[in-house]
C-alpha cells in the first residue's frame, strides 16, 4: 500500500514522502497513530499544493531577510562604555545592549539571538557585526562604543 507519511516516521522516511509499506502495517500502526494517509489522487493533489505553498513561503522568507539585509547596509548603532584610566573599559557591548540600541536609535527590531558576536566587544571604535537573518542570508551592521 502506498501511504504518505505526514510525520517522520523512524527507519520509513520524512514527511511529505511517498512510501511504500505492507497492508497490516499501514491499517494497524501509520493510518491510526495519524502518521501518514493512504496515497489517493486527492491525497497526492493536496500533498502536491502543500509543497508548492511551503516552497513560495520559502522563497518570500528569504526575500524579506534580502531586503532587511539592504536596509541594514551603512546602518550605525552608537553605544557608550565606561573607560578608566589608560583606556581601560568597564564591562562590555553584549548582544542584548545592541539590540535594545538598534531598537531605540534606528527603529529596527533585531534579535539578540541573530547577532553573531563571538566575543563581547571590550573596546573603543567601530566594530561590523554579523547578524544571520536567513539560513542563506547575512547582514552587517556598525556598532561604534564610545567613551562615557
Amino acid at each position: 500500500m502506498k501511504v504518505i507519511l505526514l510525520e517522520d516516521v523512524k527507519s520509513l522516511g520524512k514527511k511529505g514522502d511517498i512510501v511504500n509499506v505492507s497492508d497490516g502495517y499501514a491499517r494497524n500502526m501509520i493510518l491510526p497513530k495519524k502518521l501518514g494517509v493512504e496515497a489517493t489522487s486527492k491525497n497526492l493533489n493536496d500533498l502536491k499544493l502543500q509543497k508548492a505553498n511551503m516552497e513560495r513561503k520559502a522563497q518570500e522568507n528569504l526575500d524579506t531577510a534580502k531586503a532587511f539585509a539592504e536596509e541594514l547596509k551603512g546602518k550605525e548603532v552608537v553605544l557608550t562604555l565606561k573607560v578608566g584610566e589608560g583606556g581601560k573599559t568597564f564591562g562590555s557591548v553584549s548582544s542584548k545592549e545592541i539590540s535594545e540600541g538598534a531598537k531605540e536609535q534606528l527603529h529596527l527590531d533585531i534579535d539578540r539571538k541573530k547577532l553573531v558576536l563571538p566575543n563581547p566587544i571590550k573596546t573603543l571604535g567601530s566594530t561590523m557585526v554579523q547578524i544571520r537573518l536567513h539560513p542563506q542570508v547575512m547582514g552587517e551592521i556598525k556598532v561604534t562604543v564610545k567613551e562615557a
